[in-house]
This record gives structure tokens, C-alpha cells and sequence, in this order.
């Protein structure tokens, strides 16, 4: 999910508001600094690697093949 955050919310009413922002700060430093980085983009299909994804070439017509559901 891009963009996810978890939701931080003070539990300790206790704590001063200067302290409380510092908690909160050093928890979402250690979030951005220990988020896993994203996966590298895939380079682009070939032309014919795309062609025949969009037209759903099939190894065998569907005449080929039997129904695997049936027992006959």
C-alpha cells in the first residue's frame, strides 16, 4: 500500500506536550528511516512479449483440451 502510515496516538497523558511531540518525532523518524525501499520497475516487455499477452495466445485451442472437472 503506498502511502500507508500507521496511526500514532498518545497513550500517556503524563507526559508534557514538548515531550510527547518528541516521541512522536523520533517515531516517525525511525519509520521513514526503516521503511523497506520499493522494488525496481520492471523494464518494459519486448513487442512481441507484449503482443501476444494482449492477444492471450494459448499453447492449445480449448477444442485440445478436456474439462479436468469431468470423469468421462
Amino acid at each position: 500500500m503506498p502511502g500507508a502510515r500507521a496511526q500514532l496516538k498518545l497513550i500517556a497523558p503524563s507526559a508534557s506536550p514538548e515531550e510527547a511531540a518528541a516521541v512522536v518525532a523520533a517515531l516517525e523518524r525511525f519509520m521513514r528511516a526503516t521503511k523497506p525501499t520499493p522494488a525496481p520497475a520492471s523494464k518494459r516487455p519486448e513487442a512481441w512479449q507484449r503482443a501476444a499477452m494482449l492477444e492471450g495466445v494459448e499453447r492449445a485451442s480449448e477444442a485440445d483440451v478436456s474439462d479436468p472437472w469431468i470423469n468421462t
